[in-house]
């Protein structure tokens, strides 16, 4: 029988990615004050996720996941949510007429806070110090001061959370996603592209669409679906201390929810099936996801796949595959089918940022190509093993940062230091975004054109 679960069970388990506050007292205390704090997200929101993504488990759906590496407190301002938010749109748009169906927008924001590191301690000029873990535990400076977890940083994420999902909230219904307004924004990045003989044919298409629907009568004054969307949020669930503040119990959904955002993640350094990240999420009622990297094993992603979703429940479980682009065949293909083979239902979803990070003139990069390439290897895995390719998963800024090498604008490693902004890891900027998603929606319409592909398992 499955042990009994509550919020703070997770205290019971081994933990791995934890900071160590030397307050404790005034840690609790955090905690206390943010358990009463209003929900960020609601129940129904939830569970409508969850319906969106039980669709992108059946092949219905296309789920777009992006925003920042790791949120930052010092980076809070109305331009920078709304310049994301709108290449998300854009992305969006574009991904919609490439699969053929609707796509769900899914922010890795408000609350993308906490980062997990590969080290406990960093060392720069002989000097140690702890890792700098993300806003919400410590700062950035390369300073004594800076790098002590701090647990008041928690109440500041919270409140920027908050901020953040207001304006994304006012833009979603507020006009600024409105379909048409969208669609010049890609004419625009269409008319500047060095590949804009390649992208014209899907603009063509979205533009006769949108005069269709005109015709008919649709339009933003009297259809909501072209005026409005549907923005959710993301981040993964780290900081158990937080999360556990956020939970609540839902009045009418009879449940609990984590309340910090719509949908949460295990990260591949925390998906141990006996750790406290798996604990904690396994309870919630969201929708919520897991990193599945190279050193997964077919046994144990099936044990994990039952614990986190005992009752198999479609839209519940997402699994983001990050392998790296020279071993999605032999690392993926062997996971699809094991989970294939189990009956569990799942939405993939393909993370081509974490496996492909190089270091180049000394930053953290990544290249354009192997993120690429490793999207169309991860769709010819789905298709081979009878699996749907349920979305993608990347690391995005609506800033005109210099941090992936590669793209239409042929950005080198010489570029780097002309707008390196990350304090971890490397993002994709407007420009590069934009050019993956017509990349992107021109390999999802050439796999819709091929007849499907039933391995001999599956048929018999």
């Amino acid at each position: 029988m499955a042990r009994e679960w509550r919020p703070d069970s997770w205290r019971q388990m081994p933990i791995r990615q934890v900071p160590d506050y030397p307050d404790t007292a005034a840690l609790a205390a955090m905690e206390a004050k943010v358990k009463t704090f209003p929900p960020l997200v609601f129940a129904g929101e939830c569970e409508r996720l969850k319906a969106a993504l039980a669709e992108a488990a059946q092949g219905q759906a296309f789920v777009l996941q992006g925003g920042d590496c790791a949120e930052s407190f010092a980076d809070f301002h109305a331009d920078a949510i709304r310049d994301s938010f709108k290449v998300l749109l854009q992305m969006a748009v574009v991904l919609t007429f490439g699969a053929g169906m609707p796509v769900v927008k899914l922010g890795r924001m408000a609350g993308q806070f906490a980062k997990p590191r590969s080290s406990d301690v960093e060392t720069l000029e002989g000097v140690t110090l702890p890792s700098y873990r993300g806003d919400i535990i410590n700062g950035a400076a390369f300073t004594p001061e800076a790098r002590v977890p701090d647990p008041a940083r928690m109440e500041f994420a919270y409140l920027q959370s908050a901020g953040t999902l207001n304006l994304l909230r006012a833009f979603a219904t507020g006009g600024f996603a409105d379909l048409h307004q969208v669609h010049r924004w890609n004419l625009d990045f269409v008319a500047r592209s060095p590949l804009a003989d390649q992208y014209e044919g899907l603009s063509n298409r979205i533009d006769e669409t949108l005069r269709f629907m005109a015709a008919c009568g649709m339009n933003s004054d009297n259809a909501p679906q072209i005026r409005e969307t549907a923005f959710y949020t993301s981040h993964e669930s780290l900081l158990l201390p937080y999360e556990e503040a956020l939970t609540r119990q839902s009045s009418t959904h009879h449940r609990t929810y984590a309340c910090s955002a719509h949908f949460l993640w295990i990260g591949d350094r925390t998906r141990q099936p006996d750790g406290a990240h798996v604990e904690f999420l396994r309870g919630v009622a969201n929708p919520i996801g897991m990193k599945v990297g190279p050193s997964m094993e077919a046994s144990e992603l099936v044990r994990l796949t039952e614990i986190l979703n005992p009752r198999n429940e479609a839209g519940r479980l997402t699994l983001i595959s990050r392998m790296g682009a020279d071993k999605v065949e032999t690392k993926l293909a062997p996971l699809v089918r094991a989970v294939r083979e189990a009956g569990r239902q799942v939405v993939w979803l393909c993370d081509p940022m974490h496996g492909n990070t190089t270091t180049q003139n000394g930053y953290k990069t990544r290249s354009f190509d192997a993120i690429l390439d490793e999207v169309r290897r991860f769709f010819d895995v789905m298709a081979a093993e009878g699996a749907h390719a349920g979305g993608v998963h990347v690391e995005m800024t609506g800033r005109d940062v210099t941090e992936c090498v590669g793209g239409a604008q042929k950005l080198t490693a010489a570029d780097l230091s002309a707008n390196y902004a990350t304090f971890c890891d490397p993002r994709l900027n407007a420009e590069q975004s934009l050019e993956l998603a017509f990349l992107i929606a021109e390999e999802l319409k050439a796999h819709r054109a091929r007849p499907e592909r039933i391995p001999a398992r599956a048929a018999q």
